[in-house]
């Protein structure tokens, strides 16, 4: 297993993630589950601080750190189509590098707006997607996975085999041990119709609530992504995806969002689904240092849509970005995964660059309305972020599950669910 530090070859290239700088005192480069093992009693044998990181760019920053370790996973980076629908990816695959893959073979995964995410982490939190309301989150997708245990112990986790476990890396994954593959049943989809809109509308709010009931009605092929910029003139651009290449049934469906106020532009296209996700390749060096700050919302109403509004409007915010869940996410019973959101069709991030408490207060009229939140969108790492990621009755199997697998606290460089950021609350009742 190759192991970089500050002063070797390569340091530079693997020290931070996208969105946050890191100086760790080492980088550990696991190439199979073995190595994994021996990576996990070496950082655990040092008592430093370590993160896992799957190779992508980690808007939440916890993947990089000053003076501790990572366990880097970028080369467990396969991706194995293993007959009919049935796919087998490797922890630090991203997921553009997936949707290309899988293209040839007519399937497809749901997964984020940008090809450059690391699948061991989304696929591990939830996975919000360009084909969520048809095909539901990532999560939804997989069947059964191989994780290594802070003991050490190699477990293969599914509904009939260490099912408490597959219950909780489905949205908690992070707090339970390092995910080494997962096995996945992709979707029968090659081309999708995808259309780009420009919007530049007069009234933001009233537009914010007619964007709101389209989404809300819209067929459950339908998934769109809005992307609002800041300022005393209002700009949006959406993304909008059917989950499918039918431009029969697509035509109406686009053209809902086509009659909404304010277009400027706008361009629908059939392409591979393998074009949807944002792909550049560039290599993370902290470049989008950015604050974020994101919750779950059931409905995009007057009230809601009127706050955003006046967010955008506020000093030190530079973006609202708005995603669709609902649909077929919403069809999974909430006790299912230890992702349990499963009755809002909304989530609500806002992005700053420079962050502050201006752009804290700025958000909280927002926060006020939001009904829980996906954490991988959130910059913050307060405690409080733990319990709205989590339902009360989720959050207590959480616990009750790490208590059992991972005693000592070992996996606390993350959102960890035992209240506490260093893991001592836990540590403190063992």
């Amino acid at each position: 297993m190759e192991i970089v530090r500050p002063a070797d070859r390569g340091y530079a290239a693997l020290q931070h993630v996208y969105s946050s700088t890191g100086r760790p005192g080492s980088v550990l480069l696991p190439r199979t589950t073995a190595e994994v093992v021996e990576a996990l009693s070496t950082v655990r044998d040092t008592g430093r601080p370590f993160a896992v990181r799957s190779g992508g760019h980690g808007i939440s920053s916890i993947a990089t750190n000053t003076g501790g370790d990572v366990i880097d996973l970028r080369g467990i980076a396969s991706v194995e189509h293993r007959g009919g629908r049935a796919v087998r990816l490797g922890p630090g695959a991203r997921w553009g590098a997936v949707a290309r893959s899988l293209a040839p073979h007519g399937l497809a995964i749901s997964s984020g707006d940008s090809g450059d995410v690391g699948v061991g982490g989304l696929a591990t939190t939830g996975g919000i997607g360009l084909m969520g309301r048809a095909h539901g989150l990532t999560i939804d997708r997989l069947r059964s996975a191989e994780l290594v245990t802070a003991d050490g112990t190699v477990h293969r986790v599914s509904d009939h085999e260490s099912p408490d476990l597959f219950w909780a890396i489905r949205g908690a994954g992070a707090n339970f041990g390092i995910v080494t593959a997962f096995d996945f049943e992709a979707s029968d989809v090659a081309d999708v119709v995808q259309t780009t809109a420009v919007y530049q509308p007069v009234d933001l709010a009233a537009f914010l609530s007619a964007w709101g009931r389209t989404v809300e009605t819209a067929a459950r092929a339908v998934s769109a992504f809005l992307y609002l910029g800041a300022g005393p003139t209002p700009f949006a651009q959406a993304t909008i995806v059917y989950a499918g290449d039918d431009v029969d049934a697509a035509t109406p469906e686009i053209e809902r969002f086509l009659r909404l106020p304010g277009l400027a532009g706008q361009r629908a296209v059939v392409t591979p689904y393998a074009s949807v996700p944002l792909t550049s390749g560039a290599p993370h060096t902290g470049q989008q240092r950015a604050s974020t700050h994101t919750g779950l919302a059931v409905h995009l109403d007057d009230d809601l849509a009127d706050r955003i509004a006046t967010l955008l409007r506020s000093p030190g915010t530079d973006m609202v970005q708005i995603r669709s869940v609902g649909g077929a996410i919403n069809d999974v019973d909430p006790s299912a995964t230890a992702y349990a959101h499963r009755h809002q069709n909304f989530s609500v991030t806002a992005v700053s660059v420079r962050g502050g408490a201006a752009f804290h207060d700025a958000w909280e009229p927002v926060h006020r309305r939001m009904d829980g939140m996906y954490l991988s969108f959130e910059s913050d790492h307060a405690l409080s972020a733990v319990a709205e990621a989590f339902p009360p009755a989720t959050l207590a199997r959480l616990r009750d599950l790490k208590a059992r697998w991972d005693p000592e606290g070992l996996f606390d460089q993350n959102f960890d669910v035992t209240g506490s950021p260093s893991g001592e609350a836990l540590r403190a009742v063992r």
